[in-house]
């Protein structure tokens, strides 16, 4: 027999996300005294999180201004590289 799905408000998960936030207590415990899963409650903490670093500007970048920084760093470290080798040569001449 199937269990039925239960609902929660948002003020409950809220509720349940500070009580993570204290300092001694674990999700487990907590999840269990409010008798849900810790999984679940692990994944409103997340999302809880998710949501209040773009609240402050910590917004997730896109996969195309993702590849395009991982572009710029790596043509980065080759200049660096370069510029570690010249720098070695110029350094051996002055001896």
């Amino acid at each position: 027999m199937a269990r039925e799905r239960r609902l929660f408000s948002e003020e409950f998960k809220r509720e349940a996300v500070k009580l993570v936030g204290q300092p001694g207590a674990s999700k487990a415990a907590i999840a269990r005294d409010l008798g849900i899963g810790a999984n679940l409650l692990g994944r409103w903490y997340r999302d809880s999180n998710v949501d209040a670093e773009v609240a402050i500007g910590r917004e997730k970048v896109s996969a195309q201004e993702y590849e395009r920084m991982r572009r710029e760093l790596a043509q980065v470290k080759t200049e660096r590289d370069i510029l570690k080798k010249a720098l070695g040569y110029f350094a051996a001449d002055l001896k």
